[in-house]
């Protein structure tokens, strides 16, 4: 078995390895937000606890791929990736994160992707400030942090994407993520695939890959890779 001690950003890279050598692998809750543990019935807030689940039971849940990258929650693109390449902007705290997209979405910084969406069903022009890839549905509460998702083994990616609309429209969805009300936002649009392809004019774009800062090279293609991660988990998350 692999275990880590970490934060989001820092788990992907090992539960690679796991999955390259098929050991199960415990993700030990070290990091600010611990998105990946919590969803799998870890208390990100004791990372002693978790111990045990390296006497745990075993359960295999997906993972998302862009390229060669494996990511455990989600990639972002647009707004809340610049900020996150951005060290001025640096914050653990979601609420002074969220205060700060606020005024980029409105100001000099609101600069849109031109997205080309590919899926199974065919492909979609967007404008989008906000782009998110996620390993599985969350139960969206505010752009600049996730509810939580119910399952890890539904076998889709999730596609959230937030347009460049008017400012009426966007100053409404953006008070309704601030109230934690982000799912019935006007302005929002969410699909599901086992995979996206994403075209942009832009050769590099910053993303956000669990929450750290990358570069990557376009066009994107995103997978999901069902059920490709063994975990060792508590007895608490084994219903999860």
């Amino acid at each position: 078995m692999l275990g880590m001690a970490g934060g989001d950003g820092s788990l992907a890279p090992v539960a690679a390895v796991a999955i390259e050598r098929d050991v199960p692998f415990v993700p030990i809750p070290f990091g600010t937000r611990n998105h990946f543990a919590r969803d799998l019935g870890f208390d990100r807030d004791d990372p002693v606890a978790a111990l045990e689940a390296f006497r745990g039971g075993e359960r295999t849940v997906d993972v998302g791929a862009v390229g060669d990258r494996v990511f455990l929650n989600n990639v972002s693109l647009g707004l809340y990736a610049s900020l996150v390449h951005d060290p001025r902007h640096e914050t653990k705290n979601r609420l002074v994160a969220l205060g700060r997209i606020l005024p980029a979405a409105f100001g000099r910084s609101r600069r849109p992707l031109d997205l080309s969406f590919e899926t199974e069903g065919g492909r979609e022009r967007r404008r989008a400030l906000v782009a998110l890839i996620a390993n599985n549905r969350y139960e969206l509460e505010t752009i600049a942090d996730l509810g939580e998702r119910e399952r890890l083994d539904d076998g889709l990616l999730h596609a959230y994407v937030i347009e460049a609309a008017e400012r009426r429209t966007l100053l409404a969805l953006l008070v309704r993520a601030a109230t934690g009300r982000l799912d019935r936002a006007r302005g929002l649009e969410e699909r599901a695939a086992p995979g996206f392809r994403i075209e942009s004019e832009h050769p590099r774009i910053h993303a956000a890959i669990d929450g750290e800062p990358a570069t990557l090279p376009t066009p994107l293609e995103f997978e999901i890779k069902p059920g490709a991660l063994r975990v060792l988990v508590p007895p608490t998350g084994l219903d999860r």
